[in-house]
């Protein structure tokens, strides 16, 4: 199984270990399938992947890679009325970019769709599969509840030849859609409502984006997926939690045909705070406009994580150190940033710009003048080098780096105190300009000490701030959106169980800067790449950038929100 790219090389310095991770070495060191281990990603091909897909993908790839084993990937498409071959692409590139790597091991269920139907005509013959004739609200009705047990359908004991006849009709077309399905004959009294009698095969003319119109009939999930984890001999199906309540229909399933038995093995499910990973409420978020698409940056699919600036590397160090367990828990997003951080702190170049500019003119600079200041581009990556930065009588500070009447702890420019500029000198605030009707301030005039260039004063003295610049004359127009966090509690859920999530969607999630000024590197960046806006934060260069007219994305602050957290938590 090929190992992660040098680009994509996760922190591996500490062994993992889980119950599922020593489960399979167990299962390996005891010879349990030959020794092998092969996993699986399961998708459906009906939408996008999201955080939630990564920890469950992650698990499965690392338990094989670890045993120099297997992972396939294969694509649950048994339901061709909300399936298309856009999603599957696009999972596929989400998988791609995270680095987990699926060989020649790509695989669909509609490949066993022939194989899936010889199973049931097996399932018939052996008399514990029948063709039912209620309606779907009937076997609704019928099904009972979890305090109640169901009662059996009047077609549940029609004899094996009529049962054969009639599921070769279905299959031949002569049945009008939902007239009919195949159910398996079970036990309609079981606590488990899985077991009582489910569905197999519904009638439903759809042309499925692999198969087009070869099937009328579609094997329902819970078929499928259990018998093409047999087909393709999974050793340990690896699944969320709610899958436990499936697992004893599938293993009756592969008792009934005889076939290869997976392992499956439940985990909890991931739940960051501030953050929805139901597929259901996305789609809402989509729908009712309360995000761009699936792959805003706000949005926690891969596509929009990939968009914000997260890099795969960040994703699977933290769906690795998180760990797997069965209880659930609620993870903080605090967490995951501080990967993401970790992870851009040694890969971005250091750049400097300007969300909210106030104008500066150095008024004892020589007019017309320019000078090229040499600037570090990634102090923690020698190798990155330096680039020069243009130097003006004229500058852009950030506005909020300014206060005419500064409190005891600010530090930044205010009237005659002198602060550094990076990579350039020293000035002094002398004169505040301000607009005559508004009183805003609109510019300052400083003065600068051209003995401090590059930083530091010949005399000793010291400054108690450094601020980030960029040159009037060469600057580039940018936008910047900031993004916070979509949702404005922690857990909807638990702040009010009976509201609408919609509610508590953060309106200031979103806020777009569109008179930054950038240093002249950034014309024309690349879409995806990724920097750090010194002392204000990491940056990606969005989609809608364009060559003129740069477009940034906020991916996470320099704070350290987590490290704070951690911080706390260890002193009490």
């Amino acid at each position: 199984m090929s190992k992660h790219s040098d680009d994509n090389k996760t922190d591996e310095t500490a062994p993992l270990s889980d119950f599922i991770r020593d489960k399979i070495a167990e299962d390996v060191k005891n010879g349990k399938n030959g020794g092998k281990v092969i996993t699986r990603l399961p998708p459906e091909p009906n939408g996008y992947l999201h955080i939630g897909h990564a920890k469950a993908f992650c698990l499965s790839y690392s338990v094989a890679a670890q045993h120099n084993g297997q992972m396939n990937l294969r694509f649950d498409d048994t339901n061709p009325m909300k399936e298309e071959s856009a999603y599957a692409e696009a999972i596929m590139k989400d998988i791609k970019w995270l680095g987990l790597d699926w060989g020649d091991n790509l695989f669909h269920a509609s490949d066993y769709f022939d194989q899936l139907y010889d199973f049931a005509v097996r399932l018939i013959n052996k008399g514990v599969a029948y063709v039912d004739d209620l309606t779907g609200d009937e076997i609704r009705e019928y099904r009972g509840s979890l305090t109640s047990p169901g009662k059996e359908s009047p077609y549940r004991n029609r004899t094996v030849e009529e049962n054969l006849d009639l599921f070769e009709k279905m299959k031949a077309g002569e049945f009008a859609d939902g007239s009919k399905t195949l159910r398996a004959k079970i036990d309609m009294a079981s606590p488990n409502i899985n077991m009582r009698d489910p569905i197999m095969y519904r009638i439903m003319r759809a042309t499925h984006h692999r198969t087009g119109d070869k099937w009328c009939i579609y094997p329902m999930y819970d078929w499928a997926h259990g018998q093409s984890d047999s087909i393709e001999k999974i050793t340990h199906s690896l699944c969320d939690i709610g899958f436990e309540d499936h697992r004893p229909l599938y293993d009756w399933f592969l008792d009934q045909l005889e076939e290869h038995h997976p392992q499956q093995i439940e985990f909890a499910r991931l739940n960051i705070t501030y953050t929805i990973l139901s597929k259901r409420k996305l789609i809402q978020l989509v729908n009712d406009k309360h995000v761009s698409g699936w792959d805003d940056p706000r949005m926690p699919t891969i596509s929009g994580m990939r968009r914000r600036g997260y890099t795969p590397v960040a994703i699977r160090n933290f769906c690795d150190r998180i760990g797997v367990s069965k209880r659930t828990s609620l993870v903080d997003l605090a967490l995951l940033e501080f990967y993401v951080r970790e992870d851009l702190n040694k890969t971005s170049l250091r750049v400097m710009a300007v969300l909210d500019p106030l104008k500066v003119v150095i008024t004892n600079y020589p007019e017309g003048q320019t000078e090229e200041m040499e600037a570090i581009n990634n102090p923690e990556d020698e190798s990155a080098g330096t680039r020069t930065v243009p130097f003006s009588r004229e500058l852009y500070i950030e506005r909020g780096d300014f206060m005419e009447e500064p409190p005891k702890k600010f530090f930044r420019l205010a009237p005659g105190r002198e602060v550094r500029l990076r990579y350039a000198y020293f000035i002094t605030c002398d004169k505040v300009i301000k607009d005559d009707k508004t009183g805003e301030i609109i510019e300052l005039h400083c003065s600068y000490d051209p003995a401090t260039k590059g930083g530091s004063a010949p005399d000793g003295r010291k400054v108690k701030a450094t601020m980030h610049w960029v040159s009037a004359a060469s600057s580039v127009d940018a936008e910047v959106r900031e993004y916070e966090t979509l949702l404005s509690v922690p857990d909807p859920a638990e702040e009010d169980p009976e509201a609408d999530f919609k509610k508590f969607v953060n309106p200031g999630s979103l806020k777009i800067n569109k008179n930054c000024k950038v240093e002249p590197s950034l014309s024309d960046p690349k879409p995806g790449t990724r920097y750090q806006f010194e002392r204000l934060g990491y940056f990606c260069v969005d989609s809608e950038s364009t060559p003129g007219h740069p477009v940034f994305n906020r991916t996470v602050t320099l704070r350290d929100a987590w490290a704070k957290i951690a911080k706390n938590k260890s002193k009490k």
